[in-house]
C-alpha cells in the first residue's frame, strides 16, 4: 500500500454503493441516498455527477430523511429496483431508486412513500456536466404536460427534473426560486413534508440540448414495467438450473454492465477508482474488452441462456470485423476504437487516489491471449447448439489469420502491463487454444473444401473415416482447406512445445509468468490457475499441480486471498502495489476443484462470497487489511469469476458425493 488510509480523505465504501441500470447506463447510489456517480446518457459518456472521485460539489444528488437513519437497503427480487427503509425521530419512509429499462429515454427515478406518521424529505442536488469541468445553466422551463420543471443546460446535454420544485441554495445555505430567466446552477435544495401513505417522486431526464423535453414518465408505471422486464430476464437465464441468490445476483450484474442496443459489456460502470486506496493504479473500466465480452458468453452458455449470450455474440463479431491488423482489445460500447486516456487533475480521487483517469491507453496495447479467450468462447456457443453463418466463421478464421501474423511478437499480457512487452504463458496458451478451437470446429462442425487432407491434419483423430465423416458435413459455413488445417495444425504443436519447453521452470517446478530472461522468468502469475480451463492441461496434471503449489507460496497471503502476481518485481512498469484480485480467488477455487481438492475449493468460494456487499456486488479486489471492496466497482470479471467458481465447485462436490456413494457398504 502507498498511502495509510488514515492519513487519506474518508471516502464512501464501495460496500454502502448500490448499482442502477438501464441497460445504458450505471449509477451508485450510496447507502445514505446519494447519487455519486452518473453518466448519461450511457456508461461511458462524460459524467454528471463524480462526488464518487472527489467531492459532494463535484456533483450528486442526495436525497435523504431529515435526521433519519437507514433501516435497511435491497433490490426487488431479481431486478435493480432498489429499496431503502428509512426511520426518524416523526416516522418511517420507503425511498425507491431506479433506472426505468421500458423506453429509450435516460431517467433516473426516486420515490418516496411514508409509511408511518410524518417525514421530511430532503434533497442535495448539485450538478456538474463533464465530471465538473462545466457548470449547467439552470432555470425554469415549460413542461410538455403543463406545469413547470427545473432545466440544467450545458452544451450538448441537457437535464430535465420533475416533482415538487427545488430552489437554488447559495455557499451560506440561503435559497431563492428559480426563473424562467435562469442561473448559473451550483446547488438546489428542498424539503418536502409527506404524511402516512403519502407518496412522492422526481424523475431526472436527460436529453440533448437541442431537443425539445420529452413527455413525462409516470414513475409508478415505469418501475412496475422495469419491474417486469428485470424478473421475465432473470426467470429466463436462471430457469434452467437451480442457483442461489449470490449467482443470480451476479447474472444479473452481467446484463445491467451490458448495452441494450450495441450488446457491448463493460468491464465495470466507474472509472479511477483505485487498485490501493491513495495510490496510481487508478482506470477507466467503462469500455468493452473482447476478453469480457468473451467470458460473459462462457457464463451464459453454461447456464443454458443461448439466446442471450447470442446477443454478446454479435456485438463480438462487429467489433473484430476488418482489417485483422487492427483488432484492439477494447472497444467502445458502440464499438469506436478511439479512447484516448487523460487525467481529471482538478478530481481529489478516490481516498486520495490520484491521478483520476478516462479513457484507457491500454487500448493500442497488443495481448496475445485475447484472440483465444474470444475463439474458446464462439466455440462454446458452437457446441452448445447456436449454428455459425458465413459471417461469424469468416470472422474466426480473421483472428486465426491475425495469430498467425503476430505468433512470434512478444506483447503486453492478460493484466496489461505497462513495461517492456515479453512472451506471456498465459497467453501463448490462448494464441494455442485459438488455433485448436478452429481445428476443432472444422473437425466437429465443418469440412475440408478443395481437396481432402491427410488424417494426421484433424486434432484427435485417429483414423481417416472419421475424417471422412466429418468431411461429409452437409452445409456448413465452416470450411477449410488442407492448407490451412496443416498451417493451424503445425502451428498449435509448435506452440505446445514452446510452452512445455520454455514456459515451464524445473528448478522452481511450476510454469513461470513469462519465459523471456529477465522478464518474469522466475516469477508465477495468477493467470497460469487458468491453463486447464483453455484443454491445454489437465488440472491434476503434476506440472499445474506444482504451478499451484508455487501459486500458493509466492501469490496468497495468510488470508488466504490471490495477487495477480508480485508487482514488486517491476515487470508492469508501474508504481506502487495492489490488493488481491477477486477474480483470481475465483480461478484457484476452480483450479481446486478441477484438481480433488474440494474441501478447499469450497473454503476459496466461500471466502470469494464473503466479500459481497449486502446487495451482492463485487468490486475488483478485496483488501484485507481494510476489509473493504476497492478498484472499479462493480466488476464484470469478478462476478464472472464468481459464477465459473460456483459451478465448478457445485459440480466436484456433486462427484465427491457419488462417489461417496458408490464406495459405501449397501
Amino acid at each position: 500500500m502507498t498511502t495509510d488510509s488514515a492519513h487519506a480523505p474518508s471516502s464512501t465504501p464501495l460496500e454502502d454503493y448500490a448499482l442502477l441500470s438501464d441497460l445504458r447506463t450505471a449509477p451508485l447510489v450510496s447507502r445514505d441516498g446519494s447519487v455519486d456517480w452518473l453518466c448519461f446518457p450511457d456508461v461511458d459518456s462524460p459524467a454528471v455527477f463524480s462526488a464518487l472521485l472527489g467531492e459532494p460539489d463535484d456533483g450528486r444528488w442526495q436525497l435523504k430523511i431529515a435526521d433519519g437513519e437507514v433501516v435497511s437497503r435491497r433490490y426487488r427480487q431479481g431486478t435493480f429496483i432498489l429499496e431503502t427503509q428509512w426511520r426518524s425521530p416523526s416516522g418511517r419512509a420507503t425511498v425507491v431508486d431506479a433506472l426505468p429499462t421500458a423506453d429509450d429515454r435516460a431517467n433516473l427515478v426516486r420515490e418516496v412513500t411514508c409509511t408511518e406518521g410524518a417525514v421530511t424529505v430532503e434533497h442535495d442536488l448539485r450538478i456538474r456536466p463533464d465530471y465538473n469541468r462545466s457548470s449547467p445553466w439552470v432555470h425554469l422551463r415549460e413542461l410538455p404536460e403543463g406545469g413547470s420543471g427545473i432545466a440544467a443546460i450545458a452544451g450538448p446535454d441537457m437535464l430535465v427534473l420533475r416533482g415538487p420544485l427545488l430552489s437554488a441554495r447559495g455557499d451560506d445555505d440561503s435559497r431563492h426560486d428559480l426563473s424562467a430567466e435562469g442561473e448559473v446552477g451550483r446547488r438546489l435544495g428542498g424539503s418536502f413534508e409527506l404524511e402516512a401513505e403519502q407518496t412522492q417522486s422526481w424523475v431526472l431526464t436527460w436529453c440533448s440540448s437541442w431537443s425539445p423535453v420529452p413527455e413525462a414518465v409516470d414513475a409508478s408505471v415505469a418501475l412496475e414495467r422495469t419491474e417486469c422486464y428485470w424478473r421475465d430476464w432473470r426467470d429466463a437465464t436462471c430457469s434452467q438450473q437451480t442457483v442461489s441468490e449470490g449467482q443470480e445476483r451476479s447474472l444479473l450484474v452481467l446484463r445491467a454492465l451490458t448495452h441494450g442496443e450495441t450488446g457491448g459489456i463493460v468491464a465495470a460502470p466507474t472509472a479511477g477508482l483505485p487498485e490501493d486506496f491513495g495510490g496510481v493504479r487508478n482506470w477507466d473500466y467503462r469500455y468493452t474488452w473482447l476478453r469480457d465480452a468473451s467470458l460473459t458468453i462462457e457464463a451464459l452458455v453454461d447456464r443454458g441462456h443461448t439466446e442471450g449470450a447470442r446477443h454478446w455474440r454479435d456485438w463480438l463479431l462487429r467489433a473484430v470485423a476488418g482489417d485483422p491488423e487492427r483488432i484492439q482489445i477494447m472497444y467502445g460500447i458502440d464499438g469506436r476504437r478511439r479512447l484516448p486516456e487523460h487525467e481529471l487533475e482538478h478530481l481529489s480521487g478516490y481516498e486520495g487516489s490520484r491521478p483520476v483517469r478516462i479513457g484507457n491507453g491500454a487500448v493500442d496495447q497488443y495481448q496475445a491471449d485475447v484472440m483465444g479467450e474470444v475463439m474458446l468462447a464462439l466455440a462454446a456457443l458452437r457446441d452448445a447448439g447456436e449454428p455459425e453463418d458465413l459471417w461469424s466463421w469468416g470472422l474466426q478464421k480473421n483472428l486465426l489469420r491475425y495469430c498467425e501474423q503476430r505468433i512470434d511478437e512478444p506483447d503486453h499480457g492478460l493484466w496489461e502491463m505497462r513495461g517492456e512487452p515479453a512472451f506471456f504463458t498465459h497467453g501463448r496458451v490462448m494464441m494455442w487454444a485459438a488455433f485448436n478451437e478452429g481445428l476443432r470446429a472444422v473437425h466437429e462442425h465443418g469440412q475440408i473444401r478443395d481437396g481432402v487432407a491427410e488424417a494426421d491434419g484433424w486434432p484427435d483423430v485417429e483414423d481417416q473415416s472419421a475424417a471422412e465423416t466429418t468431411r461429409q458435413g452437409a452445409d456448413t459455413p465452416v470450411l477449410a482447406t488442407p492448407e490451412e488445417i496443416r498451417r493451424w495444425s503445425e502451428l498449435r504443436d509448435r506452440l505446445h512445445d514452446e510452452i512445455m519447453e520454455r514456459g515451464w521452470n524445473e528448478q522452481l517446478g511450476s510454469f513461470t509468468q513469462t519465459y523471456v530472461p529477465g522478464h518474469g522468468s522466475q516469477e508465477v502469475d495468477a493467470s497460469l490457475l487458468q491453463l486447464p480451463h483453455t484443454g491445454f492441461i489437465d488440472a491434476d496434471n503434476p506440472r499445474m499441480l506444482g504451478t499451484v503449489e508455487r501459486i500458493e507460496q509466492d501469490l496468497v497471503d495468510d488470508h488466504g486471498f490471490v495477487a495477480r502476481y508480485r508487482t514488486a518485481s517491476g515487470s508492469d512498469g508501474l508504481e506502487g502495489g495492489e490488493y488481491p484480485f477477486l477474480l483470481c480467488l475465483a480461478w484457484l477455487a476452480e483450479q481446486y476443484a478441477g484438481s480433488g481438492r474440494v474441501e478447499d475449493a469450497r473454503r476459496a468460494l466461500d471466502r470469494l462470497e464473503s466479500c459481497a456487499s449486502d446487495l451482492g456486488l463485487l468490486a475488483e479486489e478485496y483488501s484485507p487489511e481494510h476489509q473493504r471492496l476497492a478498484g472499479n466497482f462493480p466488476q464484470a470479471f469478478s462476478h464472472l469469476g464468481h459464477l465459473r467458481a460456483a459451478q465448478a465447485v457445485e459440480r466436484a462436490e456433486g462427484s465427491a458425493r457419488e462417489a461417496a456413494q458408490a464406495n459405501s457398504p449397501s
